[in-house]
């Protein structure tokens, strides 16, 4: 018997009733995956900007400026990758069919017994 009274619902410890429950496996919107994905970009890009300055400072010291100048040349083109690139796509678990294991498979023959109505 349903009734439109319904026992409130408690919410387990620490959760509120304005927290929002996940109940699917969807994949994060467009929106925040742009979002991410420019986030790393800033990120990178702010990285070769302090490589190439710190190029700038150390130029007496050559073996470790040419590190950071070859880092600020090379991370244009790892940011540029990176943001141009989605999260991978989920596996999915595909139910095949399997055989029955043998000692769930029901015996039948010469000494099994049908009842007939």
């Amino acid at each position: 018997m349903a009734s439109s009274q319904q026992l409130p619902h408690r919410a387990p410890s620490g959760a509120t009733r304005s927290d929002p429950v996940l109940i699917t496996e969807a994949e994060p919107s467009q929106v925040d995956q742009h979002a991410a994905r420019k986030k790393r970009y800033v990120i990178t890009m702010a990285i070769r900007g302090v490589s190439l300055l710190m190029a700038a400072v150390t130029y007496q010291i050559v073996w470790l400026m040419i590190i950071f100048a070859v880092l600020g040349t090379v991370l244009p083109w790892i940011a540029v990758v990176m943001a141009n690139d989605r999260p991978p796509k989920k596996r999915l678990d595909v139910n095949r069919y399997a055989a029955p294991r043998p000692d769930r498979i029901l015996e039948s023959g010469p000494q099994s017994r049908v009842i007939d109505m």
